[in-house]
C-alpha cells in the first residue's frame, strides 16, 4: 500500500468514527469509550496528514504561477522564495505522518516498574545503583511521574543491592523502555585512597506494569511462604509473619516483599511486580521472534547488554547503541535524561522506518 493510500484509509476511518460516535449512547457504555479513543488517537494523525497536504496544495499552485511566463515579475519571485521553503519543509513533515502511522507499542502508555541491581564491583557496583535508582526518581520528578519505592535492599555505605520502584503518569513506559541493560560506571571510588579508577556496573530493567487482564495468573502455579522481616545484619523489624515471597512455579520466578507491616500489602506488592517481571518475559519472547526479521534494532532488550557508560573523570555518558556521547555527567544524573531519551526513541524510530517497503 502506498503512503497516499495509508493516509486516505486514516482519513476515511477518522470520519467512520466520527459518525459512529454520533450515534453511540454514551452513558456506561464501554465501545463509546473505545471509540473515543480510537478516534482521538487519529485525530493527531489527521491534523498533520491535512498540514502535509495543504503544503503538497500550495507547492502545486505555486508551481503553476512559476511556471506562468506571462505572470508578473515580482509576484513570480515570491512564489519561488514561498515554494522553495515548503520544498524544504515537506520532508519532515512526511517523515512526522510516517512515524505516526508506524505500529504502536501497546504497552507504551502503561505504568513501569523499575528495578536497579548491583552488579560486579562490591561496595562501589552498590554506590551506582543507589546513584541509578536517585537518577530515575529525579527524572520522574521532572515529569511530574508518581515514584513509589517498593522495595530497597541498602548496604551499610549508603549504596543498595536492589531497588524496585512503581512509576506512574502519561508515557511512562514509552520514555524509559530503553534503560533496561547495563549500566557501566568509571570513577574513583570513594573508598578508594590511591586514587585509582575502578569500573562497575549496575543492571537496570523497565517492565510495563500488568493488569490482571494483561497477564493471567493462576493460584495453582504460586508457592506462597510467609516469614519474619529483618533488617540490615539480621535485627528483627517485625515480630508477626508480615514478609512474603511468591514463587511462580511454571517459570521459577521469585519476589519477595518485607518492607510493610501487614502481609497483605506486602502479598499485593509481590504480585505487582510478579505480574509485571511475566509480562515482560512474554513480551521478551514475542521480541525475539520479532527481531529475527529486523535489520537495525536500539538494543537487544537483553538484560545481560551494556548498554550506556558513565565516565566520572571525563565528566561524560556514551550510548553505545546509537553511539552517542554528552559531556553533562553532573545534569544526567541529576535526572535530565530527556536528551538521551529523545535520542534513542528517534534511532528506534528511524530503523523502523528504514523496514517499511
Amino acid at each position: 500500500m502506498s503512503l497516499d493510500e495509508n493516509l486516505n484509509r486514516v482519513v476515511t476511518r477518522h470520519a467512520e468514527l466520527e459518525n459512529l460516535l454520533a450515534r453511540q449512547d454514551r452513558a456506561g457504555n464501554e465501545e463509546f469509550v473505545r471509540l473515543s479513543k480510537e478516534y482521538a488517537d487519529l485525530a493527531q494523525v489527521v491534523a498533520a496528514i491535512t498540514r502535509l497536504r495543504q503544503a503538497q496544495s500550495e507547492m502545486a499552485g505555486l508551481g503553476e504561477l512559476i511556471a506562468d511566463a506571462e505572470g508578473d515579475a515580482e509576484m513570480r519571485a515570491l512564489a519561488e522564495e514561498e515554494f522553495q521553503r515548503l520544498k524544504e519543509e515537506l520532508p519532515g513533515l512526511e517523515r512526522q505522518v510516517r512515524v505516526m502511522l508506524l505500529p504502536k507499542d501497546e504497552a507504551d502508555e502503561k505504568n513501569a516498574i523499575l528495578e536497579v541491581r548491583a552488579g560486579t564491583g562490591g561496595g562501589e557496583a552498590a554506590l551506582f545503583a543507589a546513584d541509578l535508582f536517585r537518577m530515575y526518581q529525579r527524572y520522574a520528578e521532572t515529569r511530574n511521574w508518581k515514584f513509589e519505592i517498593m522495595h530497597m535492599s541498602e548496604t551499610g555505605i549508603g549504596g543498595c543491592k536492589e531497588a524496585i520502584a512503581s512509576i506512574s503518569g502519561p508515557g511512562v513506559f514509552a520514555r524509559l523502555k530503553y534503560e533496561s541493560g547495563v549500566h557501566r560506571v568509571q570513577r574513583v571510588p570513594v573508598t578508594e585512597s590511591s586514587g585509582r579508577i575502578h569500573t562497575s556496573a549496575a543492571t537496570v530493567a523497565v517492565m510495563p506494569e500488568a493488569e490482571e487482564v494483561d497477564i493471567h495468573i493462576e493460584e495453582k502455579d504460586l508457592r506462597i511462604d510467609v516469614f519474619r522481616a529483618s533488617g540490615p545484619g539480621g535485627q528483627s523489624v517485625n515480630t508477626t509473619d508480615s514478609a512474603v515471597r511468591i514463587t511462580h512455579l511454571p517459570t521459577g520466578i521469585v519476589v519477595s516483599q518485607q518492607d510493610e507491616k501487614s502481609q497483605h500489602k506486602n502479598r499485593a506488592k509481590a504480585m505487582k511486580v510478579l505480574r509485571a517481571r511475566l509480562f515482560d518475559r512474554q513480551r521478551q519472547m514475542l521480541d525475539a521472534e520479532r527481531a529475527a526479521a529486523r535489520r537495525v534494532q536500539v538494543g537487544s532488550g537483553d538484560r545481560s547488554e551494556r548498554i550506556r557508560t558513565y565516565n566520572f573523570p571525563q565528566g561524560r555518558v556514551t550510548d553505545h547503541r546509537i553511539n552517542l556521547t554528552l559531556h553533562k555527567l553532573d545534569k544526567i544524573m541529576d535526572g535530565d535524561l530527556e536528551e538521551l531519551v529523545d535520542a534513542l526513541t528517534a534511532e528506534d524510530q528511524a530503523s523502523r522506518l528504514a523496514e517499511i517497503p
